[in-house]
């Protein structure tokens, strides 16, 4: 058996290492980025500092390595019969190499400080920590009932960071609130796929608590709340983000297969992501 070259080991591991950052989330995390920076902005001219292009640089990959490699490390055991790292994730494999990235993408993320004022770290500092913690022990959110959904609000501090860097003061109480109603929701709706390997692995999540059904309802209430959330910050706001509860609802009457559904939803936060982003910038040029 011929022996794999060192090149071909090393394109073999950046190429796992891809795969285990997840590029269809990516925006997850560098979307908030653009969209706290569209509304943080006064000027043209702030939309493209050493602060903005840093964090969304880190935010694109780095952050998602340091996240989804801490998630995969963690759930070793609990991924063996998951189906979903069979197609479009992958399994974490033990490799040294490996971990020792992961380690380096997390240690990067003193840059994000580097770059951001004073102002934005507590944001920076409670994505680092909820991104630690829902999946390493001790407290390892994701196996707690509501608490992994709590804990998802860390998908929007990058964005929270983003805007007080540039703005120079926090945003806005009702956005934050709107906002990490709607990762309640997002993270909720996307657990919903992993009932089965988890109940059989296990772990207790809000979805294997409340099952498929009460999930989805769940995911109802808390898109219909960051709805609300967003119209007391702006009316137009609130009317876009009608858009999830309504479609969530749609799966529900229609007995969409939510795995199924699960695969929509980049298209459409990519989507939602850009309408938000737009409406800042027309503010930015035409208010």
């Amino acid at each position: 058996m011929r022996t794999p070259t060192r090149t071909a080991r090393l394109t073999g591991r950046l190429r796992y290492l891809l795969t285990l950052s997840r590029p269809r989330f990516w925006f997850y995390l560098a979307g908030p980025v653009v969209v706290g920076v569209a509304y943080g902005a006064e000027t043209t001219t702030d939309l493209f500092t050493p602060a903005t292009l840093g964090l969304f640089a880190y935010f694109l990959l780095p952050a998602n390595v340091f996240l989804y490699g801490v998630n995969d490390v963690f759930d070793a055991d609990v991924d063996v019969d998951n189906p979903k790292k069979d197609e479009r994730e992958a399994r974490w494999r033990g490799d040294s190499v490996v971990a020792v990235l992961i380690a380096a993408s997390t240690l990067s993320g003193v840059a994000a400080f580097a770059v951001a004022p004073f102002v934005a770290w507590p944001y920076l500092l409670g994505f680092f920590l909820l991104g630690l913690q829902y999946s390493a022990p001790p407290l390892r959110f994701k196996t707690t009932p509501f608490l992994d959904s709590l804990s998802n609000g860390l998908y929007i501090l990058p964005g929270a960071a983003a805007y007080a860097a540039v703005a120079g003061a926090h945003p806005p109480v009702a956005a934050v609130a709107g906002a990490w109603l709607w990762t309640m929701g997002m993270h909720t709706f996307s657990a919903i796929p992993d009932i089965e390997p988890d109940r059989e692995a296990g772990i207790r999540t809000t979805a294997t608590y409340l099952g498929e059904r009460r999930t989805l309802a769940y995911c109802l209430v808390c898109w219909l709340a960051a709805a609300l959330a967003f119209a007391l910050v702006d009316i137009r706001l609130g009317v876009l983000l009608v858009a999830y509860p309504a479609l969530v609802f749609a799966i529900y009457r229609a007995d969409v297969d939510v795995e199924r559904a699960y695969w929509w939803y980049p298209l459409v936060n990519t989507a939602v992501g850009a309408l938000l982003t737009m409406g800042g910038l027309w503010r930015l040029v035409y208010a």
